[in-house]
């Protein structure tokens, strides 16, 4: 046999992975190999593959017998719309995708490589955990992964998929990485497994019950996007990483644009002459980004926020946004902790942020302050104190109390902060304040009902308005909602070069 020969030989069985048996196996149960998610991620004919004939060096339990090229995992190079990313894909017909010191390697080498060029990084994940066979030199490849995950977090972007199991340590390389996805109903990620679960607490639970994409999409906020299937995945990973530039000392590429009339007449009729009213604060993003721009992030979990990605004039932006139609729109644990955690995200890769604001102020109770509404509401405000990317805020309605604080006011480094007329600005609702400081002379009209509703007009006539906040400057201009898109664009624009010097420090010590 020729060196030639040789060689497409070995090629060609690494391309088998675990065996065509393995291969249909995993078709059948509605997944696609490892090197089909590959070549559907990058551009045709440009993936290298890189570690192809790399095996496993183990021979406890006769593992010698059981050898196959590449080891469980794909790994290479190639390129999205043309932009250079890295990516590895586990191959759960080599093992189950069981991460062997070996594998672990393969993935180490092209996060290294990542880093050290400024590329993206994406992980395809698809395993049943360490190999058991090799003990504790698969943790040890485990711990490997997470430094790096670490090392690179903030510098590049590290995207993970979650198609099909991961589980024990496993689960804490993805939740390291900027965004998660998982495909439903084939993918689940947990700690314990519900055999675990149910030796320890007795509870009787499913896999998917446990960590599946639903439950993790809702509950738990761990994955970022959920995707119906392998392919429907692919195309979110794809389209998630057109918002976000190579690394943290690029900015994202902006599509072509010819600014136009950019007038929003829909903007006038969305916000209802009833202050109590709800409305979609979807319906107001709409009507100031470019058409369909918008990729919401965490869109199931916490949906009292809002955020996501869109374009403004052909450019990336980060939107954070209240929801007026959830709790109406209340800041809680979960919000604040979804809101900063976006917000941190658009700030290390330079996605300037749009803060759309609409509260009431802080959800109160028992539940909340026992969770920690005071350091969860706290990772927010810290977020955007924080935050060095241009930073544009506008008051469509209420903004109460410390939760028009933390709403990327004026007086926590915004750069510019617009309101629409029917905003208002004040320490609490006029009903609430009215209560307080005319309580005596509520308390002695005879009508005390009527007197309330006046002193309540009174209170809303001087402080429910825009203007108190624009003459003290903490609002920058009170503009009509049609005027809005035109008046970001031209901020936006204005703030493309905002430079930044923070203090000498190693980090900050947000409240986690």
């Amino acid at each position: 046999m020729s060196n030639q020969e040789k060689l497409h030989q070995k090629l060609a069985k690494a391309q088998l992975g675990g065996g065509q048996h393995r291969i249909d196996s995993q078709h059948g149960k509605g997944k696609l190999t490892a090197r089909e998610r590959v070549h559907l991620l990058l551009d045709d004919g440009s993936f290298e593959e890189i570690g192809a004939l790399v095996t496993h060096r183990t021979t406890d339990f006769d593992m010698q017998k059981q050898v196959f090229y590449g080891d469980g995992v794909v790994t290479g190079y190639g390129t999205i719309a043309g932009r250079l990313v890295y990516v590895f894909a586990q191959d759960f017909t080599v093992f189950g995708g069981s991460l062997s010191e070996t594998h672990a390697e393969k993935i180490c080498k092209i996060m290294d490589a990542a880093l050290k060029v400024g590329a993206p990084l994406i992980g395809l994940n698809d395993s049943g955990g360490a190999r058991i066979q090799e003990g504790v030199r698969s943790l040890g490849g485990y711990a490997d992964i997470f430094y790096r995950n670490v090392q690179a977090s903030g510098v590049i972007p590290q995207l993970s998929a979650i198609m099909g199991p991961c589980a024990g340590g496993a689960v804490y390389s993805p939740a390291m990485t900027d965004f998660t996805i998982m495909v439903e109903n084939t993918s689940y990620m947990f700690v314990t497994g519900p055999n675990v679960v149910k030796t320890v607490t007795n509870e009787e639970v499913t896999s998917e019950e446990l960590g599946g994409a639903s439950a993790h999409s809702t509950k738990s906020g761990v994955t970022h996007l959920t995707a119906a299937n392998d392919v429907v995945c692919i195309q979110k990973l794809k389209r998630l990483i057109s918002y976000l530039p190579q690394n943290c000392e690029e900015k994202p590429a902006a599509l072509p644009y010819v600014l136009g009339d950019e007038l929003r007449d829909q903007l006038e009729s969305i916000v209802p002459e009833s202050a109590n009213q709800p409305y979609d604060m979807r319906e107001v993003i709409t009507g100031i980004i470019d058409a369909n721009s918008f990729m919401e992030i965490h869109e199931d979990y916490a949906d009292n926020i809002v955020v996501g990605f869109a374009r403004l004039a052909g450019r990336s932006i980060g939107i954070v946004a209240n929801q007026p139609m959830s709790l109406a729109g209340v800041l809680d644990v979960d919000s604040s902790k979804k809101a900063a955690r976006f917000t941190r995200t658009c700030d290390c890769f330079n996605v300037p942020l749009l803060v759309l604001v609409d509260v009431p102020g802080f959800l109160p109770g028992t539940d909340q302050e026992w969770n920690g509404i005071i350091t969860n509401g706290a990772k927010l405000l810290y977020a955007l104190s924080e935050a060095t990317v241009p930073r544009v805020t506008l008051i469509t309605r209420k903004a109460y109390g410390g939760a028009y604080d933390v709403m990327n006011s004026k007086h926590i480094g915004a750069d510019m902060n617009f309101a629409w007329p029917g905003a208002e600005i004040a320490v609490m609702g006029a009903k609430g304040a009215s209560e307080i400081i005319f309580r005596k002379e509520i308390k002695a009209a005879d009508d005390q009902a009527a007197k309330l509703a006046e002193k309540e007009q009174e209170y809303g006539e001087t402080f429910a308005n825009p203007y108190r906040a624009a003459e003290r400057g903490f609002i920058d201009e009170v503009i009509l909602p049609k005027d809005s898109r035109r008046k970001l664009i031209r901020s936006f624009a204005m703030l493309e070069h905002k430079v930044v010097d923070r203090p000498r420090r190693k980090h900050g010590n947000i409240p986690l």
